[in-house]
């Protein structure tokens, strides 16, 4: 539970990042953007991995580059799904979401796959 919280919260930090760099992507509060990176997180968690079974072949085709564009549909079905939580466009949900997932990648090198667990093992 304590790694799914803090990847909710690196997802979060992803989020503002892209609130500040991206043109087109807006927030109405901090609450919002806490509650967008649990959802982002649920998100990825049930609908991605059926959404990736279902458009695998495509996936295949393009040597990987279409996960970018379910990366982004993820973002902008949170967008859709969140009051307050504002995209312009889809590039704004396809930049936004590899911000997301930059910041997830270099978080994750710090707390592991788990949560801090490799910091509290001495």
């Amino acid at each position: 539970m304590m790694g799914f919280i803090l990847r909710a919260v690196l997802a979060a930090a992803g989020l503002w990042l892209a609130t500040q760099w991206v043109p087109g992507v807006h927030v109405d509060t901090p609450t919002t953007l806490l509650i967008a990176g649990l959802l982002l997180g649920v998100v990825n968690a049930i609908v991605r991995p059926i959404a990736f079974i279902l458009t695998l072949p495509i996936t295949l085709i393009t040597l990987g580059l279409f996960l970018f564009v379910l990366n982004a549909a993820m973002v902008a079905l949170v967008a859709w799904m969140l009051p307050g939580f504002h995209l312009a466009s889809f590039g704004a949900a396809l930049l936004t979401a590899i911000i997301v997932w930059i910041v997830g990648w270099l978080g994750s090198g710090f707390i592991g796959k788990r949560g801090f667990e490799k910091y509290q093992r001495g």
